[in-house]
């Protein structure tokens, strides 16, 4: 029933499409309003709303790094990202140089 009303909302203000743009953003605010009452006075909106609750909580208890942590963080992985480019050119470069002038014989003009 929650997604009904808030689908409905939706509906409004599509279906409002020629009245003013209060009326077609107040007809979703209902929508929303009303789905969140009737998901808050059902068993799975209140677990929904637990479960919303938690998950708060426990993002809060993350620990970011800081930003010396991030830069040199970053700086490692392009560090890592240039040594791996060049060492897969190189590679390329090895076995084109192999395969096409050594075994094959097609020297490049």
């Amino acid at each position: 029933m929650a997604v009904l009303l808030l689908v409905a909302g939706i509906a409004g203000f599509y279906l409002l499409a020629n009245e003013a743009m209060i009326l077609r953003v107040l007809a979703v605010l209902i929508g929303a309003g009303l789905a969140a009452a009737v998901a808050w006075n059902t068993e799975p909106g209140r677990l929904f709303f637990a479960f919303a609750k938690e998950s708060t909580n426990e993002a809060k208890k993350v620990v970011w790094p800081s930003r010396k942590e991030t830069m040199q963080t970053t700086g490692l992985v392009f560090a890592f990202v240039v040594v791996m480019a060049l060492f897969l050119w190189l590679t390329d470069k090895s076995l084109e140089w192999l395969l096409y002038d050594m075994v094959l014989g097609w020297r490049k003009v």
